[in-house]
């Protein structure tokens, strides 16, 4: 394998121009570090090269040898004139790094290594001309590397190498033509507020420890209870570590709801619980009930229209047969913005029922919640605000870095009363300071990551504006490529009509199968058709595109657009692509 600095990664020379100690070399990382990191590579340039190697104007992108190179002193002077040892990753070890005496030239230099890897990686992802994706099969990846665990600690060089590695590999879900799931982009601010977060290191559960964070989720969640339409943004809600989880606190909230003595006795003592959904809702609505003993056969599934939308007069004919079996309806779970369909449920009229009826609304809004930015698309979401509860994800739609989900509850209080255990080692009553936050007892986790703040940042270096043209951006892709593909030769749509959302969802037809009589064997060809073209995406490494079986139809493609890095450039690559590999079929 070969050294840092060197081989798949190097941007420098095999001359040794690469070498820190190459003033141009040295220049061309702290352009590339100034570039992407403004002021902060600026200070690290001066703290590693001294005065005389300040960012230049002009340059290439090389970056130093890992190897050896010039490390920061550790005197008090910063910049300093100080000569500089040479560091060689080969004979140090993680044991040398702070907090270890004398560890922070060791430190410096090992973390801008770190740091050039990342950098050149996020160029790299943002280049057309490289693969989305250097796909190697399971067991060619662990006959090619040690990958196994051992006693003795490798040494930074190796280290390093590992780091490279793991990248080299890595699915760049940031490349303008990776299409494969819902959260895709890789947005510059919110990655260096990640790099924030897990330097800070530290918890959600008291404001004693996160003081600014936990600050930030209030202000955060309250204007994401505005944009619900929840009056003056009361409420109340939680960033929890994905949709499926927030949705399972809508329903344990729910049930709280109805039968508060649920939480010291158990399901013995209530009735047996009913939830709805639509055939095309998320499996964590099943899976919330089964975790929380509900039990799956306890979801009911309603009815979707041809375009995915739960139909309510089934909703409400399933509501009165659970009544009359002596059941009791507790949630309907209405979804704005389907995986597969990106299909809105009609929620003013699910609101009405649930009215009726006295149920529990939740919206799963994970993949629909970010059009709630955009004025010219949040009309989808009309009704929202008559919700109990809101499932909203910004890593989706709003391309926030993974994971940022969050559960908004309309009701103030609720999630405390449901939730907390009064444990007095972390949330003592007699704190110097407001009590209301800290807000770990509300949570079902202990330990809770710092999500709001990669959104909380976007926000401010976006505005609520630049959402919206995000947002705008992508659906008008979506539309780009349903008119292309609706009436070209070899293409078939899974339903009729414009996408709700960016989901475009259809069949590449190979010239082989496009007269054959519409019957259960052209079916079952078609059926092999997405899973081989997939396969050969993956294998070129060119793009990726998700696709799926549903209900009786056979494997279909499911587009989904949510990367502002993409243009309309980009969707006429893949659709000639899906041909260029699909032709032979």
């Amino acid at each position: 394998m070969a050294s840092p600095g060197s081989g798949f990664w190097s941007f420098g020379s095999e001359d040794g121009s690469g070498d820190p100690e190459n003033p141009g070399t040295a220049r061309a990382w702290c352009q590339v570090a100034q570039k992407f990191t403004g002021g902060i590579g600026n200070k690290l340039c001066a703290l590693l090269y001294g005065d005389a190697e300040k960012p230049a104007e002009s340059g290439g992108s090389e970056s130093p040898r890992a190897t050896s190179r010039k490390a920061a002193c550790a005197c008090n002077q910063k910049p300093c004139s100080c000569p500089k040892a040479d560091v060689n990753y080969a004979f140090l070890h993680a044991t040398d790094l702070l907090p270890a005496c004398d560890g922070e030239r060791p430190t410096l230099a090992f973390l801008q290594d770190v740091m050039d890897i990342l950098l050149q990686y996020v160029v790299k992802s943002f280049d057309r001309s490289t693969k989305v994706i250097d796909f190697h099969y399971p067991n060619e990846l662990l006959q090619e590397y040690n990958w196994e665990l051992a006693d003795q600690p490798q040494n930074l060089e190796e280290i390093l190498m590992h780091c490279q590695t793991t990248l080299k590999y890595a699915i760049k879900t940031g490349h303008p033509r990776y299409f494969n799931q819902l959260s895709t982009g890789l947005d510059m601010v919110g990655l260096a507020a990640d790099w924030l977060t897990s330097t800070a290191n530290t918890n959600m559960f008291t404001y004693e420890i996160a003081p600014v964070f936990v600050l930030l989720e209030y202000v955060t969640l309250k204007k994401m209870r505005e944009i619900i339409g929840w009056p003056g943004g009361s409420g109340d809600g939680i960033f929890s570590p994905g949709g499926a989880i927030s949705n399972m606190y809508a329903m344990l909230i729910a049930r709280f709801k109805m039968f508060p003595e649920v939480k010291e006795k158990g399901m013995a003592a209530v009735p047996r619980l009913i939830a709805f959904t639509s055939e095309h809702s998320h499996f964590s609505l099943k899976k919330g009930a089964a975790a929380l003993g509900i039990g799956t056969d306890s979801v009911i599934l309603i009815k979707c229209d041809e375009r995915g939308k739960m139909i309510p007069s089934d909703l409400e004919r399933r509501i009165l047969e659970v009544k009359q079996k002596g059941f009791v309806p507790f949630l309907v779970s209405a979804t704005a913005g389907t995986t597969v369909y990106g299909a809105f449920d009609p929620l003013i009229a699910v609101a009405d029922i649930c009215k009726k009826y006295k149920i529990w609304m939740h919206v799963d809004a994970a993949w629909g919640g970010g059009l709630l930015m955009s004025r010219k698309h949040k009309w989808k979401l009309s009704g929202v605000e008559r919700a109990n509860s809101v499932t909203w994800n910004p890593h989706k739609m709003m391309g926030v870095p993974l994971q940022c989900s969050a559960l908004l509850v309309r009701e103030e209080g609720l999630m405390q009363s449901c939730n907390q255990m009064h444990a007095s080692y972390l949330f003592q009553q007699d704190k110097h300071y407001d009590l209301s936050y800290d807000t770990g007892d509300k949570a079902l986790q202990c330990g809770r990551h710092v999500d709001v703040f990669k959104l909380w940042l976007m926000w401010r270096a976006k505005g609520t504006t630049g959402f919206e043209a995000h947002i705008d951006k992508c659906l008008e892709l979506a539309e780009y490529l349903y008119n292309i593909i609706k009436n070209r030769e070899g293409y078939e749509m899974v339903f009729d009509g414009k996408p709700q959302h960016t989901n475009v969802c259809f069949w590449y037809v190979p010239p082989s199968l496009r007269f054959l009589e519409d019957n259960e064997e052209r079916m079952s060809r078609l059926s092999k058709v997405a899973p081989v073209i997939k396969a050969r995406m993956m294998e070129y490494g060119t793009t990726m595109v998700s696709y799926q079986p549903l209900g009786d139809k056979v494997n279909f493609f499911r587009m989904v657009i949510s990367n502002p890095a993409a243009t309309h450039q980009d969707i006429d690559f893949l659709i000639e692509e899906i041909e260029r590999l699909g032709q032979d079929l």
